[in-house]
């Protein structure tokens, strides 16, 4: 990836710190969240907070412009904003903070942004909230705001609301309203986790920009790939406690907390194909909500599938072809979400999938479940009609595909436990009472959990057993094929290992066949043993992983691979410590 930042050189002069934060403790009800944190962020400078969700990254992010929440109890030693003492701070000052001082870009920007609200509106409302030029200018000054961001047309864009952009577009707009009064620091909250990698790229490069330009950052990531290419300091949180911080080159060539080695050998990529990520157990003192697996590092390599049968497939596609209008009949227009798409899948094969938004991967899914109906081509489930059967002919063989999805939560009934998603979907098997119950404990026992979870619901979970808890519900009537759509997209690192072991685990166990759809690379280079490039609604490229990603011809695959934000290796952020430490 290109993205680069100049680096910060020992002995420069520098002006003081934007924010400085000494021994930080931030407390809610009697529970602390924030115990004893340590930083200061300079101008022209990127410090990252990473760590898992539940380390204290955002809260402790948000303590800095009175974000804190309803009911927060915060004490420093020192919590300097702007050069002023920020425990004395009341609502009124903190307003003066948010924009004027301090630009603040979250993770989802369709919330972020109001929904009645038009983009250019909502970058004019900060201009005229901070009186930053006469009102008669603030109209102009807001599209050249959203040109300087890279959006395009911003005349048209300026009178859109934020569901009609695309994701990457939403994220300029949101990054426009937090620069739109020129602030001299910049909090940015994931601000690249949910974004395709050529989207990614685009965001990070200009969030450099602006640190190349003056503008102190905070950012606040899990993926230590993408603190890589912009941050120049790292401190790593656990629990709401620093574990360690140091120089980028320093955290990631040589890291001292077993805590950090163990974030960076969890991260998925083209070097950890083979090996497992995590070793899966039950600890008492998980990071994972007290009651989950937790990852211990391990090189032991990954069991081959039993039986992989490639000549056989389970699952074949032929001719797949799907249309959308978009607007009236008379007036819309018509976009191809799949056009003349064929590919298949044997058993315990892991096929994956991947692509930008709008390339059709997810409609590629709902026609492999049987929940949308191509105009055009086939599957064959076991060699009979799937996708043109009829309901009635696809209810009894339902079962055999199953779906992991990004978001479990909004797929679970939120009247039910963890018991009845589960025993839902062990109707087809026909059990007892008291063998739903044997098959609902040994599944959660499959995926790390155990029988203190049947009677939760699942809005107590974190996001991690949630996940657990999708997959078992998935495993429930002995599904041939598991198509996970963005399955492990919103998980951290060390979650992610435990998930993308467990269904390495369950294809090793039961040959089951996996249909990976995923937009990080690295995850399907590390998971997958072939892969489809979906562009456009069509497939550009497909084959061997290795061979598509370490080799590709196709000009679309080329920037997609150009685009993935890699990890400096060992030997180069050794020579970056000896340069900063002569």
């Amino acid at each position: 990836m290109s993205t680069t930042v100049i680096p910060i050189q020992p002995g420069t002069e520098v002006a003081e710190p934007l924010v400085e934060v000494a021994d930080l403790s931030i407390g809610f009800h009697g529970a602390t969240a924030v115990a004893g944190v340590s930083f200061e962020v300079r101008a022209g400078e990127c410090v990252a907070l990473v760590g898992e969700s539940g380390s204290g990254k955002s809260i402790t992010a948000r303590s800095l412009v009175g974000l804190s929440g309803p009911g927060a109890e915060i004490r420093a030693a020192t919590l300097r904003v702007d050069g002023r003492d920020a425990l004395g701070f009341r609502e009124r000052d903190w307003r003066g903070v948010r924009g004027r001082f301090a630009g603040l870009v979250m993770q989802d920007a369709l919330v972020s942004l109001d929904p009645l609200q038009t983009v250019g509106s909502a970058v004019e409302q900060v201009l005229r909230r901070h009186a930053v030029v006469p009102r008669a200018e603030v109209a102009q000054r807001a599209l050249d705001v959203l040109a300087s961001v890279g959006m395009p047309d911003p005349g048209l864009r300026a009178g859109q609301y934020a569901h009609e952009l695309s994701g990457g577009l939403r994220q300029r707009a949101l990054i426009a309203t937090a620069i739109a009064a020129d602030p001299a620091l910049i909090i940015a909250d994931e601000p690249t986790t949910a974004l395709d990698v050529t989207v990614q790229k685009v965001i990070l490069d200009l969030l450099a920009e602006q640190v190349a330009a003056g503008t102190g950052m905070l950012l606040i990531s899990h993926d230590l790939a993408v603190v890589s290419q912009i941050a120049h300091r790292i401190v790593v949180l656990r629990d709401g406690e620093v574990v360690e911080t140091g120089t980028t080159a320093e955290i990631l060539g040589r890291p001292q907390a077993a805590y950090t080695r163990r974030l960076l050998a969890a991260i998925p990529s083209a070097g950890s194909r083979g090996r497992r990520l995590s070793e899966v157990g039950v600890d008492d003192s998980t990071d994972d909500g007290g009651t989950g697996p937790v990852a211990q590092v391990t090189d032991r390599p990954v069991a081959s599938a039993a039986g992989v049968d490639v000549e056989r497939p389970v699952v074949e596609a032929s001719g797949l072809r799907k249309t959308y209008r978009l607007g009236s009949r008379r007036s819309g227009s018509v976009t191809t979400a799949l056009d003349d798409v064929s590919f298949s899948v044997g058993r315990g094969e892991v096929l994956g999938i991947v692509g930008e938004s709008g390339s059709g991967k997810s409609t590629c899914a709902g026609v492999l479940l049987g929940l949308t109906r191509p105009e055009a081509g086939e599957v064959l489930l076991d060699g009979s009609p799937w996708a043109t059967a009829t309901e009635r002919e696809r209810r009894p063989l339902r079962h055999e595909l199953q779906l992991v999805p990004q978001d479990p939560l909004s797929s679970f009934d939120p009247r039910y436990t963890v018991r009845k998603v589960i025993g839902e979907n062990l109707r087809p098997l026909r059990l007892g009472k008291t063998a739903v119950a044997d098959r609902s404990v040994d599944l959660l026992r499959q995926v790390g959990l155990d029988e203190r979870f049947l009677d939760r619901h699942p809005r107590t979970l974190s996001g991690g057993q949630r996940q657990r808890v999708a997959i078992a519900r998935a495993l429930a009537p002995n599904p041939r094929v598991l198509v996970c759509d963005e399955a492990v997209s919103a998980l951290d690192v060390n979650v992610q290992a435990q998930v993308l072991d467990l269904l390495g685990d369950l294809r090793e166990a039961h040959g089951t066949a996996l249909v990976f759809i995923s937009h990080d690379l690295g995850v399907v280079h590390h998971v997958a043993d072939r892969v489809l490039v979906f562009h456009r609604g069509s497939v550009v490229e497909q084959g061997d992983v290795d061979d598509v990603f370490l080799n590709p011809q196709h000009d679309y695959t080329r920037r997609l691979v150009a685009a993935v934000p890699t990890m400096p290796t060992q030997e180069s952020t050794q020579e970056s410590t000896r340069r900063s430490h002569p």
